[in-house]
């Protein structure tokens, strides 16, 4: 098989801060473009190497690192008979196992020793490149966000904004938000910055870019999916589509 894409739910105790895990291994050396999603990510390579791709200039990543929210695409490639591991932590999730601010890792690819401790990070390596099955790697990679979980307080204020911006779709105005909330827009901004790792502005943003790529898989005309999504006209909303996969939505529809 050369290609195999596994997605794996958590234990009780880390679903509040993890919403899965992943297990993809790929036989073959791809390239491919990754989109904003809204959450921080945690990749371990267990087996073979990851770039990526800028101005058509490779750089290899750190075996085990961590990726922050973007505001547009990027480019991978991996070589052949890589296995990695990769954690897709919720909204507020990454705050609860590590020190730094989330922000901080804004459009950031950094090494996972940047965040935890170098002798943690490397003895999970260790113990990962000799799992023979997905149960074991699912397991020492639960065993080390147990061990480096806080016991902080959830924030439930940005829990809410978070919710309140989904049910939106995205849509919603930042004002709105402060008002609801009854929070002033200076200190709500940089508990969600420090907690989510973007402005509630780009944040919502990124949750609009996918409603809409959900929705163009559907029958629906480019003009409505525009519309009906608070573009203010086609021209913004092509704008931000490029930005975010680096093509017009009229290419990228066509391909789906």
């Amino acid at each position: 098989m050369a290609m195999r894409f596994e997605k794996i739910i958590p234990i009780d105790t880390l679903k509040p801060f993890v919403k899965y895990f992943i297990i993809s291994e790929n036989q073959t050396e791809s390239e491919y473009k990754v989109f904003p999603s809204s959450g921080l990510v945690v990749g371990f390579q267990y087996r073979g190497q990851l770039f990526t791709i800028h101005n058509e200039v490779e750089h290899p990543l750190a075996s085990a690192g961590v990726t922050g929210i973007a505001d547009s695409y990027k480019i991978f490639k991996n070589a052949p008979h890589i296995g990695t591991i990769l954690v897709y932590f919720t909204e507020i999730g990454f705050t609860h196992f590590a020190a730094h601010p989330a922000h901080e890792l804004f459009n950031q690819s950094v090494s996972l020793d940047y965040i935890f401790e170098k002798h943690k990070v490397n003895e999970t390596e260790e113990r990962l490149s000799h799992a023979s099955s997905d149960q074991k790697r699912i397991e020492i990679m639960e065993q080390f966000l147990l061990t480096q979980l806080k016991d902080i307080q959830i924030d439930k204020l940005i829990v809410e904004a978070v919710r309140m911006i989904y049910h939106s779709k995205g849509t919603i105005k930042i004002k709105e938000l402060n008002e609801k909330l009854a929070i002033s827009q200076s200190p709500f901004e940089k508990r969600f910055r420090k907690i989510v790792g973007t402005s509630p502005k780009k944040f919502a943003s990124i949750v609009r870019f996918n409603t809409v790529l959900d929705q163009l898989g559907q029958v629906k005309s480019l003009t409505e999916i525009c519309y009906e999504n608070n573009f203010f006209d086609q021209a913004h909303f092509i704008k931000d589509f490029r930005q975010y996969t680096g093509d017009t939505p009229e290419h990228f529809k066509r391909f789906l």
